[in-house]
């Protein structure tokens, strides 16, 4: 197995050269997570797919869950003999990381998928349509390290798709928009390109809005089972169940998600900077540098929205989720603090045994 075919780049490679030459991973091979099961992970490895998973010592030492290995995450693991089965030892560096807050009340990080080049933003054009809903993937996906690209599915049952490409061009500066249609082909070149070999792409989105179909349009094959749009609602039927990578073709991968309900924000303010980068550019020439943007006078902001070349409404997107970031730093912080003293008092009392 050619593990180049799986994004395996000089970023992995040095890695693992690196870390094969000590005494404790010599003996062990590099492999890529495609799916991630409760307690293993199906891996590929040069020797072929197997069943993994994490030792003893790797689950003790990984005090919360992005500790653990993820979809998209390059591993270092021991095959057992005679069994396609291996043990898995070492986590590599990441080089990119897409997550969210953990759905529910709990206040933890899930790691969708890692090592990411692009981030293929899927939205319909049908019901699902949310501007809000993208502006919001957008600041996560710069938010990753990787790129974001949006994919505008069922094209061709839209009769103004012009019109809701210069929507979200409102909301997506600097990010390529591609209308795209499995059905007529419209678009899926331009997505190939994007793919290029030891490039990894994720499909995110919501349920129902083709990202199976066009995994299954990508692979030139049926692996992602699939439905039909439901004639109530417009809306796709949610099929996809977990995270699986693919390698294409044409030497990109690809990785498929199940639809996400809700997509919390994780603690990076910064990526606002990017997804946000108009309102950026206005707060730099505010009269205040500690301006808030509300009722300070030689707001550029305010002035903005007041002369129509900024919506309102969007300045109130910024603001949530400024606000909905700085909550989830300021409980993070708390429970980080808490690890740590946890982890200390373990360690300590293992070494009075």
């Amino acid at each position: 197995m050619n593990l180049t075919n799986f994004g395996f780049t000089e970023f992995f490679h040095t890695q693992t050269t690196e870390l094969t030459q000590l005494d404790k991973y010599k003996t062990l091979i590099p492999g890529r997570v495609t799916v991630e099961h409760k307690h293993s992970y199906r891996i590929i490895t040069v020797e072929g797919e197997i069943l993994a998973a994490v030792s003893g010592h790797f689950a003790f030492h990984a005090f919360e869950r992005q500790h653990y290995p993820a979809v998209g995450d390059w591993v270092l693991l021991e095959k057992l003999p005679g069994e396609e089965k291996g043990v898995i030892h070492k986590l590599l560096d990441r080089k990119s990381v897409f997550s969210r807050k953990i759905a529910g009340l709990e206040i933890d990080e899930q790691i969708i998928a890692s090592n990411v080049d692009i981030v293929f933003i899927v939205t319909s054009l049908n019901d699902d349509f949310n501007i809000r809903r993208i502006e919001r993937y957008i600041t996560a996906a710069w938010n990753s390290g990787a790129t974001p690209v949006i994919l505008l599915t069922k094209a061709d049952l839209c009769e103004n798709v012009d019109d809701f490409v210069d929507e979200v061009a409102t909301v997506a500066l600097g990010v390529e928009i591609i209308p795209i249609s499995t059905l007529t082909g419209l678009g899926l070149s331009t997505v190939h390109e994007l793919l290029q070999p030891n490039h990894t792409a994720a499909l995110l989105g919501s349920s129902g809005v083709g990202k199976s179909t066009l995994t299954n349009a990508l692979l030139e094959e049926n692996l992602m089972t699939t439905q039909t749009i439901r004639e109530d609602d417009a809306r796709g039927r949610h099929t996809t169940t977990h995270r699986e990578l693919f390698a294409l073709p044409t030497g990109g991968v690809i990785i498929d998600t199940p639809g996400m309900r809700e997509l919390q924000l994780w603690n990076n303010g910064d990526a606002l900077d990017s997804s946000f980068s108009d309102i950026k550019e206005l707060a730099e020439i505010c009269k205040f540098r500690d301006c808030t943007h509300k009722k300070e006078p030689g707001c550029a902001v305010r002035h903005a929205i007041e002369s129509g070349s900024l919506d309102e409404i969007r300045l109130s997107s910024y603001f949530k989720l400024l606000k909905e970031i700085a909550y989830i730093d300021a409980k993070t912080a708390k429970q980080t603090t808490a690890a740590k003293a946890k982890q200390q008092k373990i360690l300590y009392s293992r070494k009075r045994q």
